[in-house]
């Protein structure tokens, strides 16, 4: 079992959060329907999100951290240090769209597929002429460093725009609509 991020109703209103109905996201499903080229996992994605209002959360939670420079982003992991309950609120749904589109849109001179050599000269280019660019990027190398394997190989990610903008969708959906997001494991 993995990580999955349940949209809910904010705040709770008792010891539980309601999940949100997945009528508030079955727009979703008309994604694929008006883009026929759209790859598989985007296209699954969107469905998903679509019957369920949730999104499985793993594989993306070390892209996301990496993009925002956190760790345990979509596991909630501030709040639940905090004694809390693992929950992203509005604000912080906002926050993770924001951060997600903007990479979005500076990947796209580099093409649609997002690996992890395409991740890094994205955030390599958003950091150069930055006020503290030099200690940035030397952090920057830090993170993408640690995310190797024992012999030095990066992960293997394989995403496309198409599949992040569904990601980010979700998040800005939640956001705009006042609901926060449940770290389910």
């Amino acid at each position: 079992m993995g990580l999955d991020n349940v949209a809910v109703q904010w705040p709770r209103t008792g010891r539980f959060y309601d999940p949100v109905a997945p009528a508030e996201f079955v727009d979703f499903a008309e994604l694929a329907d008006r883009s026929p080229t759209m790859p598989g996992p985007a296209a699954a994605l969107a469905d998903h999100v679509a019957k369920t209002g949730t999104i499985r959360a793993t594989g993306y939670s070390e892209l996301v951290d990496l993009l925002l420079g956190l760790s345990g982003v979509l596991y909630a992991t501030d709040a639940s240090a905090e004694d809390e309950d693992p929950v992203i609120d509005p604000d912080g749904c906002a926050w993770v769209a924001g951060g997600v589109e903007r990479f979005i849109k500076g990947h796209r001179d580099h093409g649609d597929e997002v690996t992890f050599e395409s991740v890094g000269a994205v955030l390599r280019k958003a950091l150069e002429g930055t006020r503290l660019a030099e200690q940035q990027l030397r952090w920057l190398e830090n993170r993408l460093d640690a995310l190797r394997d024992e012999s030095g190989e990066p992960p293997q990610w394989s995403f496309t725009l198409t599949e992040l903008t569904v990601l980010a969708a979700f998040y800005r959906r939640c956001a705009d609509r006042g609901f926060a997001v449940y770290a389910d494991f």
